[in-house]
């Protein structure tokens, strides 16, 4: 860490020692003026690309800087002047994924089938929905008068994230077994997919036969407030344009509230079907830490 510390001072104390040229062949600025817009992403995948183009191994890592952490956030920045700039941190993420598994159409079962026939299918259907929506705002200073720069300031910022899923059988469930002439039949213990891992085997594509599965779960929504301090470095190859790293180390309350599980289940006398909600518990988080260790600039890691 000395040795880091000691190579970016000399680095400073080396570029105030030798005079740079701070405008291009075609006479555009290097550094960034009053009014300029900027936007920064992650630097990681370049580095993997360049990484693997030089090496057979495609599992070899990106140098770990690590600067918007894995939440994919956006910082847009706003500049006031030469030496310091408005930032805006923000993140929004709606994703909905729907998955498919054929089981046995239990109503349709009935002579023995000849091959090479194969037996009557139906559709069980599972959708996840998630939902991550954060903001920041806060302000940026900057050191030097080279390519070389060095900044720090402060970020606020707030999220709210919310989860569900929900799953459809195709084979009903029901409080006695019926068969008719034609072989057609219900079930109190239907063939569903296991969407839920019920027998905690890890296998979720598998067929469940319980009479009683998960419908739908519901997470509670998270609200989250935090402020982090961040410093760092960037190097400006091109005219506006500069590769750097930042680290931050802040602080952070997050709640969530109350969820829902609903539950298709048998029970009673006579016996019967029914939808029952249970209400799963909310929780809350108090950090102090680096946002390495978090591994996300908003929210926080369980």
């Amino acid at each position: 860490m000395k040795k880091s510390i000691l190579l970016l001072a000399f680095a400073f104390c080396a570029t105030g020692v030798y005079a740079q040229d701070l405008t291009s062949k075609k006479g555009e600025p290097i550094l960034p003026e009053a009014g300029d817009w900027a936007i920064s992403m992650d630097a990681n995948p370049i580095f993997n690309f360049i990484g693997n183009a030089f090496k057979s191994d495609t599992t070899n890592s990106a140098p770990g800087t690590n600067w918007l952490n894995n939440n994919q956030t956006i910082i847009g920045k706003k500049f006031i002047d030469e030496k310091s700039a408005y930032r805006i941190l923000f993140r929004i993420g709606f994703t909905s994924e729907t998955s498919k598994m054929m089981v046995l159409d239990e109503s349709k079962v009935g002579s023995p089938i000849l091959f090479p026939v194969q037996p009557a299918q139906t559709e069980d259907k599972f959708s996840t929905r998630n939902t991550n929506i954060a903001i920041g705002l806060g302000k940026e200073m900057r050191r030097g008068k080279t390519r070389l720069q060095g900044f720090y300031g402060a970020d606020a910022m707030v999220w709210i994230s919310a989860s569900g899923t929900k799953a459809k059988y195709g084979n009903i469930m029901s409080s006695s077994s019926v068969s008719s002439t034609t072989g057609s039949t219900t079930t109190t213990n239907p063939t569903s997919t296991d969407w839920y891992d019920a027998d905690g085997d890890g296998n979720t594509t598998e067929a469940l036969t319980n009479n009683e599965r998960i419908v739908q779960k519901k997470s509670g929504m998270t609200f989250g407030i935090g402020v982090r301090g961040f410093i760092g470095a960037e190097y400006f190859l091109f005219p506006k344009m500069s590769i750097g790293a930042e680290y931050g180390w802040g602080i952070g309350y997050q709640t969530t509230g109350k969820g829902r599980v609903t539950t298709e289940k048998q029970g009673g006398t006579p016996n019967a079907v029914a939808k029952i909600d249970e209400v799963t518990a909310g929780s809350s988080k108090f950090g102090f830490d680096t946002d390495i260790n978090q591994k996300t600039i908003f929210g926080m890691r369980g």
